[in-house]
């Protein structure tokens, strides 16, 4: 079953390369992305066995994001099929200047999704260290032409950026591996095998020096491609020159991946011993990620690059969580699962604010709530989750994070997260809500006869978001305590 989860999606994938009907190829995404989304779901009720010489299996933080990964996938699959049919019936538009739909163009950026899929079920499965290292590459090359979608100079600028920065983090990533290859060198000659669970067993009989050195690498190598600060700077330009679709995988699912390599790391320095080196690095990375994240945010006039900064935030959250050890970790692990869905519903609506107003300028956006009554409303929703407001999700995992911080003693770490939050929240609110009210410009007017999926799915996404922030199901709570289990 486990290569299943990897086959469907990439086999899917080079089809829909080759298939010249558009409903055609939306029904094979539609399809591979629900078999993928069963399969993944089927894995809680029988765990599959180990392949490939246990270089796949799942473990409890794997089976979390390939899990979270794939429903998310479904719901942004209904709404690309919406989404590509309306983007047919427009030849262009004036933030895309001479943008032409084709079929080849279709084919391609949904055989790329398809392929996407793949390749972040690979990260999640890969439980030999070199083989995740791959998968995350592979997931680089993936999604890179979604990116270009609409064949623009920016976002052509962005994609070379995107594959050159992060190709030069995946590097150094790969440094990383060799030095826990000779890390894990014994003095007779013998080696333990790069496997995680083999390194976790093991890790006291690592070479320390050797070993922190390894660890610094993938910190800053799996940094770059996950957003930390200051290795972010290719991600507000991808996110926010991506069509909508990608933008909530790259920041929903992407992202997660590169951190499931860091935390792979984590759990052998937390079995070595190293804990409080690894977590001392993680918490400075985390804090001044979301420092950046607050300065560029504050006073920013590019709605979806206001969104993607906020996904540096978030990235820092999740390291700040990790670093301070202990029910942090627990608040951490949830928070991804919060963020992605609620990121990837606010990316949604920003495309379909996009798509009616035709610019991602803040200032040229007001009177949502009465153009778009339910993207507006889902907008002002999507505000307030993730800025950490209660009751959704978002709250929850941040307060178990600032708990924590607060139990331990770390009185100046709490300060500081929760002042960036405060500002962060005063930067995003003022935009964001001059937006959905107000007067809509002379030139707009109420949108009527969009596609049902384009606000269902974000509605849905939000719908889970509120819930989680009311009530964790047992089954989702003993999964995460085995997951942050791994992490000490």
């Amino acid at each position: 079953m486990i290569k299943l989860l990897v086959l469907i999606p990439a086999c899917a994938g080079i089809v829909t390369f080759f298939v010249g009907s558009d409903r055609i190829r939306r029904g094979v995404l539609i399809s591979a992305a629900l078999t993928q989304t069963v399969l993944s779901l089927a894995t809680w009720v029988v765990p599959p066995a180990p392949a490939m010489g246990a270089w796949l299996a799942e473990d409890p933080l794997g089976k979390l994001i390939e899990t979270l990964t794939s429903v998310l996938f479904l719901a942004v699959s209904f709404y690309a099929v919406a989404y590509l049919r309306e983007e047919r019936s427009q030849t262009h538009s004036d933030f895309e200047e001479g943008f032409i739909f084709s079929n080849a163009r279709e084919a391609s950026f949904t055989g790329c999704l398809l392929l996407f899929l793949a390749a972040m079920t690979l990260v999640a499965v890969s439980q030999q260290l070199a083989l995740l290292w791959v998968a995350i590459e592979a997931t680089t090359l993936a999604s890179a032409p979604l990116i270009y979608f609409h064949r623009h100079h920016r976002s052509l600028e962005a994609t070379w950026k995107y594959l050159l920065i992060c190709s030069v983090g995946i590097a150094l990533a790969l440094l990383g591996i060799f030095f826990l290859a000779v890390a894990a060198t014994n003095p007779d000659g013998s080696t333990i095998a790069l496997m995680e669970q083999d390194l976790r067993l093991n890790a006291h009989h690592l070479n320390v020096p050797w070993f922190k050195a390894a660890f610094v690498l993938l910190l800053v190598g799996y940094g770059t491609k996950m957003g930390l600060a200051p290795f972010h700077v290719w991600l507000p330009d991808a996110h926010s020159e991506a069509p909508s679709v990608a933008s909530a995988l790259l920041s929903g699912a992407l992202l997660n991946c590169a951190f499931l390599g860091i935390l792979r790391a984590q759990e052998i320095s937390v079995a070595a011993g190293l804990a409080e080196f690894s977590g001392r690095l993680l918490l400075i990375f985390g804090l001044v990620s979301m420092a950046v994240a607050a300065v560029f945010i504050c006073g920013q006039t590019d709605y979806k690059r206001m969104l993607a900064y906020s996904s540096v935030e978030h990235m820092g959250i999740l390291a700040v969580g990790v670093g301070l050890g202990g029910a942090a970790v627990f608040g951490a692990v949830l928070h991804v699962i919060n963020h992605s869905l609620a990121k990837a519903m606010l990316f949604l609506v920003a495309g379909n604010l996009l798509a009616v107003y035709r610019t991602k300028n803040t200032g040229g956006v007001a009177g949502a709530l009465s153009v778009l009554p339910v993207s507006g409303a889902l907008w002002l929703l999507g505000l307030f989750a993730i800025t950490g407001s209660p009751p959704f999700g978002p709250f929850l995992s941040e307060f178990t994070i600032l708990k924590a911080a607060l139990d331990q003693g770390q009185t100046l770490v709490a300060v500081i997260y929760l002042s960036i939050l405060a500002v962060i929240l005063a930067g995003m609110a003022a935009p964001a809500l001059a937006m959905a009210q107000g007067t809509p410009p002379e030139h707009i007017v109420p949108a009527r006869s969009r596609s049902v999926a384009l606000s269902a799915v974000p509605a849905t996404l939000g719908i889970a978001v509120f819930v989680l922030g009311i009530y964790v199901p047992p089954v989702l709570t003993r999964a995460l305590r085995e997951a942050a289990h791994l992490l000490g």
